[in-house]
């Protein structure tokens, strides 16, 4: 006698953060979901492999970053940095963006309404970047810029900085 299949498991679904945003930001950097660390921590970029913040120090260094989220937060904004998801709530078990299911996106046109300096949005990874068409009758350059991720291992810290250098030298004169 056969075993019945056993029952597909259920994903929990997951919500994402809100935003880092204010009305003077020149530049949001969408990410895809948060990752499990991240989600944990209520904090963009927490696993400590991920090279999100220090690319961002990398790209101010006559401004020191400080220590804790709240102050790095802060500190992001002032330099007219956001930072927000494409989703704003999926299904998924790890942290993979290959394992997201049954994405809600987030709301890009409420976010043009709240930060109207805004003028670049930088895709941070290929998920985030698979969506950039969605977004392009807001009228704003999108680029795509390597993964910050810790799964992105194969690109060294330094190239990234480069790229990411490169994509925010037109709006913040880097």
């Amino acid at each position: 006698m056969n075993a019945a299949p056993a029952p597909p498991t259920a994903l929990t679904r997951l919500q994402g953060l809100p935003p880092i945003a204010n009305a003077h930001i020149r530049a949001i950097v969408l990410g895809s979901f948060p990752g499990a660390a991240s989600l944990a921590a209520a904090q963009y970029y927490a696993h400590p492999r991920n090279h999100f913040w220090p690319i961002m120090a990398a790209l101010w260094p006559g401004d020191p970053q400080p220590s804790t989220y709240a102050e790095r937060c802060t500190w992001l904004l002032d330099h007219g940095v956001g930072v927000w998801d494409v989703y704003a709530s999926c299904e998924r078990q790890g942290s993979l963006d290959s394992a997201i299911r049954a994405a809600v996106c987030n709301d890009f046109e409420g976010l043009l309404t709240q930060c109207p300096e805004l003028a670049l949005i930088a895709h941070n990874g290929q998920e985030s970047y698979r969506h950039h068409k969605r977004l392009l009758h807001l009228g704003l350059p999108c680029v795509r810029l390597p993964s910050t991720s810790p799964a992105n291992a194969s690109m060294r810290l330094e190239h990234k900085i480069a790229a990411w250098r490169a994509a925010f030298a037109p709006i913040f004169g880097l």
